[in-house]
């Protein structure tokens, strides 16, 4: 069980970052150094946009659930 859940925290992980890099950037910050600043031609639909951040918010909630489930499994086992 433990196994699983790291796996899942593993895969969420990098899940997240792939999404939160996929943002459109709203300003000229650090996603505009690395060409956050370029339109691409998915990125101006609102759809698109309100999709995507369903998708982070839903990859977020799982990967913080993992975390607590890695929790709870270690205290039970008596790890840490």
């Amino acid at each position: 069980m433990i196994i699983a859940a790291s796996a899942v925290l593993i895969l969420t992980s990098l899940l997240m970052v792939v999404l939160v890099l996929a943002h459109k950037g709203k300003g000229g910050g650090l996603s505009d150094m690395f060409g956050g600043g370029v339109t691409s031609s998915l990125g101006g639909s609102s759809v698109v946009e309100r999709n995507l951040d369903r998708l982070t918010v839903a990859t977020g909630v799982i990967w913080f659930a993992s975390i607590i489930v890695l929790g709870l499994l270690f205290k039970s086992k008596g790890v840490g």
